[in-house]
């Protein structure tokens, strides 16, 4: 069977991989009923579901002919070292790295970390643009995750903080 549009026939593959993945991960917890799910419940539908979209995705790439074909082009290295790298970063400056003996810089110092080295993954960078995002996504993210959902998260840094 010919391939018919790569694109999507290696996004469906890439779902149906990262779906039974995450459902083969949701199955070492308590799945429970639909009536009283357990912690493996939510976890386990998310995951069956990407599958069965991925599949559908692959299916679509071998039967409906595009033009072209839709090859797959060349990666683009720039963005998903900075993506990757900012998401690296950003867990690091949160909670520190104790092996290191470095503290946790806290929510806001993580946010702003982040949105600055994902932001150099773009050639249009304007670090005004950049920090006002960050702005607004720090004090979303403490508003929401601290203020309303009461998480016990470092906000600042522990030398700042106290």
């Amino acid at each position: 069977m010919k391939i018919k549009n790569e694109k999507d026939f290696f996004a469906g593959l890439l779902f149906l991989v990262l779906g039974t993945g995450y459902a083969w991960g949701a199955t070492g917890y308590a799945l429970g009923s639909a009536a009283r799910m357990g912690p493996g419940y939510f976890p386990l539908l998310v995951g069956v579901l990407l599958a069965v979209i991925g599949v559908f995705v692959m299916f679509k790439a071998l039967v409906i002919e595009t033009e072209g074909g839709a090859p797959i082009g060349a990666w683009a290295w720039r963005p998903l070292v900075f993506i990757l790298g900012g998401n690296v970063l950003f867990g690091l400056l949160l909670v520190g790295l104790p092996a290191w003996h470095l503290p946790g810089m806290g929510l806001i110092v993580a946010i702003y970390a982040l949105v600055l080295v994902a932001g150099m993954a773009s050639r249009a960078f304007r670090v005004r643009d950049v920090l006002l995002l960050a702005t607004v996504l720090a004090a979303g993210c403490s508003m929401v995750f601290v203020r309303a959902l009461n998480l016990t998260l470092p906000v600042w840094p522990s030398f700042v903080a106290g």
